[in-house]
Order: C-alpha cells, then sequence, then structure tokens
C-alpha cells in the first residue's frame, strides 16, 4: 500500500482567501468557522455567495496564472521556478483541500436555497458544484463525490470512496441540465437575488443559463476522444435547441469576475502595490518564448496587451571585447558575449529589438539574454516583462477569467469539425472565437486584418487559436492538450521529465494518509506511461486518468 512508502510531516500551507466565510480544512470530516466573518448556518444565503464565487475565481487564476501558465508555455519564472516552469511536482505540492472549502460553503448555500424555495439560487448553486468538482476531476481523476460533503451525516463518511472520474464527469452534465431547467423562467418569478453579492453575473438569470449550458459543452468536448458517442449526442442536444440551451457567444455574456484592489488579498496578483519588493511575483514573472514567438509570427495585437517591450535591446556588433549601451541599444561583439553568456548557458541571446521571452525549462532563467541584474528574480532589461498594468491591484482586463465566449465559440468549432453541430461552420466558429478573444482584450478592431494572417485551417489552428486566448486562464489549454496532444509543446532542458505532466499528484499527506484504502485502489486504477520516472507508485503526474486511457494521446 502507498502509505507504506512514505512517512511524512509537513504544515501544509494552504491558500487563504480574505473573504472566505468558511476556511478550507485538510480533512473531509472537518469544518472550520471563520471566527472573525458570519456563521454560515445562520448567514443569508446571499452573503455566502461571493466567498464561492471569488473562491472559485481565485481558483482558476492561480492555477492558469501559475504553474499551468508555465506547463502550457505562457510565462515562465526566472527564480523560484521549479514547479512553474519544469513541472517539478510531486505528492507534497497540490492538494484539492481548497476546492472541497468551495463545496462546503455551496452545500450550505445549495441547503439553504432549496429550504427557503429559491430557484434562483438552487440552479446556480449546481453550476458551481458543477464547475469546481470538474476541476478536481480534470486535475486529478477519482476523486470523493458521492460520499463527499457529507461528514456531518456519521463517521462513515469520514472516509469517502473516491468515484470513477467517469461518474463525476456524469453527474456533473446531470447537474448542469437540471440547472438549466431551473434556470428558465422569466427573472421576475425568481425571489430573493441579491445583485450585490453576485460577484459573476449581478443576478442576471439569462446570464447564469448561459453558463451552466456553456459548462456543460465544455464537459461534453472534454469527453469527445474517451466517450465520443456521449460527446456527440450532447452536444448535438444543446446546438441543436438555442432558445432551449442558450450560450456565452458574445464577450458581454463572459464569466468573469473584477478583483477590487484594496487589499493584497482581493488585488491582482503580480500587483507591486502591496508586494513592493524587486524580486516579487511581478517581475519574476517572464513571457515565455513558445507564446512570444507564436504572437510575433502572427502579428498579434494582443501582444502589446500582455507584454512590454524590452527596455534594452541587444544588437551583436563587430570587433572585440565591446559591450556598451548607445542609444538605448546594448551593443555587444560576439567575444563578450561568448564571455559572458553563451559559455556559461550554452544557449545564444535573443537579438529581437521588441519581444523576448525566456525558453521554457531555460537551465539560466536568471541570467536570460545577459541580464545584468542578479541575483535571481530582479529585473531584467533585455526580456519582455508583463505589461505595466499586471503593476496594477485592479483594472479593466485583470479578471478572474472563469469561461469566455472566445472558449465556447472554438469549442464549437471542433464540435463542427465532427459534424456534431447544426448552424455555423467550423470557419464561422473559429473566426467568431478569435474575434471574441480580440474584443475581450480591447484589440477587436484588429481582427479583420488579423484574421487573414491567422485564417481557419482546421483543427490544429482552432486548438492553437484557443490557447493563445487561454492567457491568463491556461488550465483549458493544458486539458485540451491531453486530450488532442496540441499545441505541439516541447520540454526544456531542466523538465523533469521529457513529456508535459498529465495530472496532479493525490497529495500525500492531505488525500493519501487520511483515506489510504480508498485513495490506493484509486491509485492503481491509474495507468502509468514511459515517463513516470522514479514515481514509487501510479500516482504520477505523468500517469493516464481514466480520460486519457485507450485514447494514445496526448503521447
Amino acid at each position: 500500500m502507498y502509505i507504506m512508502y512514505r512517512i511524512k510531516n509537513k504544515f501544509i500551507l494552504l491558500l487563504a482567501v480574505a473573504v472566505a466565510l468558511v476556511t478550507s480544512c485538510n480533512d473531509l470530516e472537518d469544518l472550520n468557522i471563520n471566527p472573525n466573518g458570519v456563521d454560515p448556518a445562520t448567514a443569508d444565503l446571499n452573503l455566502l455567495l461571493p466567498t464561492i464565487e471569488v473562491g472559485i475565481g481565485q481558483t482558476v487564476l492561480n492555477l492558469g496564472f501559475g504553474d499551468l501558465g508555465g506547463v502550457m508555455q505562457h510565462t515562465q519564472y526566472d527564480g523560484w521556478s521549479g514547479g512553474h516552469n519544469d513541472y517539478d511536482w510531486d505528492d507534497t505540492d497540490q492538494s484539492w483541500s481548497s476546492y472541497y472549502g468551495i463545496l462546503r460553503n455551496n452545500d450550505e448555500f445549495y441547503r439553504k436555497a432549496v429550504e427557503g424555495e429559491y430557484e434562483f439560487h438552487q440552479g446556480i448553486s449546481l453550476v458551481m458544484r458543477a464547475y469546481v468538482f470538474g476541476y478536481i476531476a480534470d486535475l486529478w481523476g477519482d476523486a470523493p463525490y458521492t460520499e463527499a460533503l457529507n461528514a456531518e451525516d456519521g463517521s462513515e463518511f469520514f472516509k469517502p470512496k473516491f468515484d470513477d472520474q467517469q461518474t463525476i464527469y456524469e453527474g456533473i452534465l446531470a447537474d448542469l441540465e437540471e440547472a438549466n431547467t431551473l434556470l428558465s423562467k422569466d427573472e421576475s418569478m425568481y425571489d430573493n437575488i441579491d445583485v450585490v453579492q453576485d460577484v459573476l453575473f449581478q443576478g442576471d438569470v439569462t446570464k447564469w443559463r448561459k453558463f451552466a449550458n456553456s459548462l456543460a459543452l465544455r464537459y461534453y468536448m472534454r469527453l469527445s476522444v474517451k466517450s465520443p458517442g456521449v460527446a456527440e449526442a450532447g452536444i448535438t442536444k444543446i446546438t441543436s435547441d438555442p432558445d432551449k440551451y442558450p450560450l456565452i457567444l458574445d464577450v458581454a455574456d463572459d464569466a468573469n469576475i473584477d478583483f477590487i484592489g484594496t487589499s493584497p488579498a482581493d488585488s491582482w496578483p503580480t500587483n507591486i502595490v502591496y508586494d513592493t519588493d524587486l524580486s516579487s511575483n511581478y517581475f519574476r514573472t517572464k513571457m515565455c518564448s513558445t507564446l512570444i514567438e507564436e504572437l510575433q509570427s502572427l502579428d498579434d495585437p494582443r501582444i502589446g496587451v500582455w507584454a512590454n517591450k524590452i527596455e534594452i535591446p541587444l544588437k551583436l556588433v563587430d570587433g572585440e571585447g565591446i559591450d556598451v549601451i548607445i542609444d538605448g541599444v546594448r551593443n555587444l561583439s560576439q567575444d563578450v558575449i561568448n564571455e559572458k553568456y553563451t559559455n556559461e548557458t550554452g544557449a545564444d541571446p535573443d537579438f529581437d529589438p521588441e519581444y523576448v521571452g525566456i525558453p521554457p525549462s531555460f537551465i539560466s532563467a536568471p541570467i536570460y539574454n545577459l541580464n545584468p541584474n542578479l541575483p535571481q528574480g530582479r529585473y531584467n532589461p533585455h526580456c519582455s516583462q508583463l505589461n505595466d498594468m499586471y503593476k496594477k491591484t485592479s483594472g479593466e482586463y485583470l479578471l478572474m477569467r472563469i469561461m469566455s465566449a472566445a472558449e465556447v465559440n472554438f469549442i464549437l468549432a471542433e464540435a463542427s469539425i465532427n459534424n456534431w453541430t447544426s448552424g455555423g461552420s467550423a470557419e464561422d466558429y473559429y473566426n467568431a472565437g478569435v474575434q471574441q478573444s480580440m474584443n475581450a482584450w480591447g484589440v477587436g478592431d484588429d481582427y479583420a486584418d488579423y484574421i487573414t494572417r491567422a485564417p481557419y485551417s482546421g483543427l490544429e489552428s482552432v486548438i492553437n487559436q484557443k490557447w493563445i486566448a487561454s492567457w491568463t486562464a491556461a488550465a483549458e489549454a493544458w486539458f485540451d492538450y491531453r486530450r488532442t496532444g496540441l499545441p505541439d509543446l516541447q520540454t526544456g532542458e531542466l523538465a523533469k521529465r521529457e513529456a508535459l505532466p498529465l495530472r496532479f499528484y493525490y497529495h500525500f499527506d492531505n488525500e493519501i494518509a487520511k483515506n489510504p484504502e480508498n485513495a490506493g485502489v484509486a491509485i492503481d486504477k491509474l495507468e502509468p506511461t514511459a515517463f513516470i520516472g522514479n514515481d514509487e507508485t501510479n500516482n504520477s503526474a505523468w500517469s493516464r486518468m481514466w480520460l486519457l486511457q485507450g485514447t494514445g494521446l496526448p503521447y
């Protein structure tokens, strides 16, 4: 049994959400009440809503702009980079404790909605439940589902079984179907809607309904390779009846949450207002060369929204012993480059005059491109920093991006390639996806010219543009990569394995040691790949979960 392989004692630092009413706990039977917050047992259900929504939003952002942004080569860190750049993960890293914390809050919200016969609240609770359980299944595989959140009902639920990943997906889709029905009435027929507390859609029933169906579309597509019959039937059902199943198709309906920006906990994570250290998240986070070069190849206007041009370009000049800045350009002779850089890193500098990204899993990220500012994590004038807006605490584009019209249109484009839709063509949906992404980032006026440089050309073009559009929300790009093998991303020299990871490890202390028998069953069902390396059991980031088994993907 796996527990016999590992004996560890660790304190686990969990993500703290300042607005949370109920904190996450390390075991499914614990329910911890924030002594400074409102007791959820007595609180009006609307007061619970922003806690749940912000918890979801921060979770998605922390994944998509955090380590999964590194895996999908949107960003790279130039210091303290192992988990981000190199996926140097193990069973002491990611834990689902905070996810179940959100679900406990949501379960209390749902109970109150049923007691008060509030159908709007029941519907949106089912959507949020589906969203969080979906992420748990996506990230880990099998997990507590049917017996989760029942610890108050007795000790028999203290060690819940791990349900099959397939069972969780089926439950998610059933919840979303019920949510669509609950949210199908005229808005005037619902009681107790608080537009202030609903920080996601401000009580707009139609937008919540679109979100429910768009999320169902996401999960039908998630099943498209493993269970194509289920996926086809579900997508056909949704797309053939748009009145019954409205979708998020325009950026105005995007599921986003703003940052308040008045404290570290409610501000954009790379802001330099509350984190003034020169080794802060802002200065540590750099653009990855994979994304930069793709954006440059397409002359993509989003590049200037996401990244700054380099402050001091490099220029190779003739001569010897030359290292001087002239008119804002650092002039270098080859012998100086060899001495200061190439011999140390085995790589040549990037002389691009505008945008330079750090290669994935690069061995010398702190000194990339002759960075003169050491130690690690300092400002690099020869590498593209994030756009200055990412120094701020809040802003028009600093959002927790939960689901977008761009994503939905790209899903429809892929479904159309499979002949699973009625109506628009794959090219039409592809074009709409590009347009909506550009609208979301304020460069929609450039669409007409851009689409001539990035025309539809089949599935690869769809997934490539979807990958670009997932900036700061790269978890979906990772899930697409696992399912399709696209984009064709290559690992770097410091990567823990010679392939991208496929899942998160079950956390030893939180998920295995406290429920060893059920965790052991789930681990035994994972299918190791050739990249499992020195992992002691199937509990590896390079093992295939049910969703990938038998598909031959992504490798």
